[in-house]
């Protein structure tokens, strides 16, 4: 029974798939935070353009 827990941890100890996925995912989180950080900055910029945009036009 030990001998099988250790090779199981030596064999996922060197499986490299694992890391990727948590790679994968923290990338993933970083860019959707970065791009809600970026849309929340810009929200009242991009608003007051709409208004003055909408005002602007005839009609």
């Amino acid at each position: 029974m030990r001998d099988m827990i250790l090779k199981t941890l030596i064999r996922l100890r060197h499986d490299d798939e694992g890391v990727t996925l948590v790679e994968y995912g923290i990338a993933i989180a970083l860019a959707v935070g970065l791009g809600t950080l970026a849309l929340s900055t810009l929200a009242g910029e991009i608003s007051d353009a709409m208004g003055a945009a909408g005002t602007a036009m005839p009609g």
